[in-house]
């Protein structure tokens, strides 16, 4: 369940109050009229099932709310509600199946913004990873990909392509590049430094690795498994199950193409550096590419289903 609390001008709470009653799956309607003093209005306060919450949350844009009010949105962890449950019931779909494409927004908005955080995970998960190439260590390299911030902007792009939002489109394309060139700077540096204290060696680049060797020797299965991860990365997004991410993170070479290109360029391996460039490009392209799809594909589906619903079921 999702839970709603809006400030609706009084003009119209009225309809505000009509579009809730009539979204199959909303439940305990309050409202407190004259309760809000900034922006001043009324305080209407429900509960709504996830799968009925886009639909809502369009209705109540349409009227907006947005713009003269308030909507704010969180999940509710428990509710211990006989007609909570049976809203639920009545609301058609799973909610794991549901997206909130304001809710898919705003979580990209923030995690697709270049700041100083998002580029201190970026340069650090790549010396890590920078680490386990020269020393062929598959341990620091999975561990570089789970600290990698990448999947951010990438979801943003794909996000901001499906929604028609450029500035999103345009605020994640930059943090994504300039994020991967600062990394790779500074993680050139990085083994100018180490291979100066004898901690890196150019002989340990070039000997056999074989369990770092493919980061910069891509095959059709970099695409492949590209394409897999940027389509469950997107459905853990939209169904909330932020836990699927980390999955999703440690089974591209996105982080670890950038840190091999780094340490080859320190060295002038010029042959090493552009294959992990193209691995690294091959891996983006692949998830955005189903990011993108996988975004449409959800959208058609859940307006066929929509449509279907509105069909069949009586409007409350």
């Amino acid at each position: 369940m999702l839970h709603l609390r809006l400030i609706t001008p009084a003009d119209r709470t009225d309809a505000v109050v009509s579009a809730i009653e009539s979204t199959v799956g909303t439940t305990h309607l309050v409202v407190l009229p004259g309760a809000a003093r900034e922006p001043r209005g009324d305080l209407v306060l429900c509960d709504v099932a996830r799968e009925a919450g886009d639909e809502l949350l369009h209705e109540l844009r349409q009227l907006g709310i947005d713009e003269d009010g308030s909507i704010a949105v969180e999940s509710i962890g428990l509710s211990l509600s006989r007609r909570a449950e049976e809203a639920e019931e009545e609301a058609p779909g799973e909610p794991a199946d549901a997206v909130i494409w304001e809710q898919l927004a705003e979580s990209t908005h923030e995690e697709s913004t270049l700041t100083i955080t998002y580029a201190a995970f970026m340069i650090l998960a790549t010396m890590i990873a920078a680490c386990g190439v020269v020393l062929d260590n598959a341990v620091l390299i999975v561990g570089a990909m789970a600290v990698g911030p990448e999947f951010g902007p990438l979801a943003g792009v794909c996000t901001a392509v499906v929604q028609r939002a450029p500035r999103l489109a345009a605020r994640s394309l930059a943090a994504l590049l300039i994020g991967f060139a600062a990394a790779i700077a500074a993680t050139t540096v990085f083994s100018v430094v180490m291979d100066a204290v004898g901690l890196f060696d150019r002989a340990q680049l070039d000997d056999p690795r074989p369990n770092t060797g493919f980061i910069w020797q891509p095959d059709p299965f970099s695409f492949v498994v590209a394409v897999l991860a940027g389509t469950a990365g997107m459905l853990s997004l939209t169904s909330a199950r932020a836990g699927a991410l980390v999955g999703v993170a440690i089974s591209v070479t996105t982080v670890p193409a950038a840190a091999n290109a780094a340490v080859a360029l320190s060295y002038g391996e010029l042959g090493q550096m552009w294959g992990s460039a193209e691995q690294l490009l091959l891996n983006l392209g692949g998830i955005m590419l189903a990011g993108v799809l996988t975004l449409y594909g959800w959208k058609l589906l859940w307006s066929t289903q929509r449509g279907r619903w509105k069909r069949v079921l009586p409007r409350r």
